[in-house]
């Protein structure tokens, strides 16, 4: 892999992972620009360094358990843990899972782009950005469905709150206002 390709991996991934957080920042909520950016980055480096490390250990032969694929693993277990981290329940409804869900998506977008799978990149995150933007659209029609802006509404007011942690503090069993 030639630095030029690494670079051009690199620079997709960031661009992809970006592209998603823009629907995110678009809309006031905290994981956007670059917090997708950086997932997607990372990703990709890993990846791109796991490839290498591979190629160099296989080629002396000494080596027979060499197996990149466990580095994919260990990515998808530590976007885990960050979406996780994301999401939050307050007044009886589950909070940025459409962010938990983005930024999965740009760290698959950082491992497509770090193996040099562009076409896997590519479809992705055409549908990636289909799912955040035009679905969007479309679920204001439905009724009683997701697409009440309620629910980003109120992702956007429990985020930017100055006293939210008092307030989910107060909310606790046992506590009294």
């Amino acid at each position: 892999m030639s630095d030029i390709d690494i670079v051009i991996r690199l620079a997709l991934a960031v661009s992809g992972g970006m592209l998603l957080g823009l629907d995110r920042e678009l809309r006031g909520i905290s994981a956007g620009i670059r917090t997708h950016g950086l997932v997607g980055l990372s990703s990709a480096a890993i990846t791109i360094s796991a490839l290498l490390l591979y190629v160099v250990l296989s080629s002396d032969g000494s080596s027979n358990n060499i197996d990149p694929l466990r580095v994919v693993q260990g990515l998808a277990q530590a976007i885990g843990f960050i979406a996780a981290g994301a999401i939050f329940f307050a007044r009886g409804d589950v909070h940025n899972l459409t962010s938990a869900a983005n930024l999965w998506l740009a760290a698959a977008l950082g491992i497509a782009a770090g193996a040099g799978q562009f076409v896997l990149f590519g479809a992705s995150l055409i549908f990636g950005l289909l799912l955040i933007t035009v679905v969007r659209l479309v679920e204001r029609f439905i009724p009683n469905g997701k697409g009440d802006p309620q629910g980003e509404k109120a992702e956007e007011n429990v985020q930017s709150s100055d006293d939210g942690v008092g307030r989910r503090a107060r909310e606790l069993p046992g506590q009294q206002e």
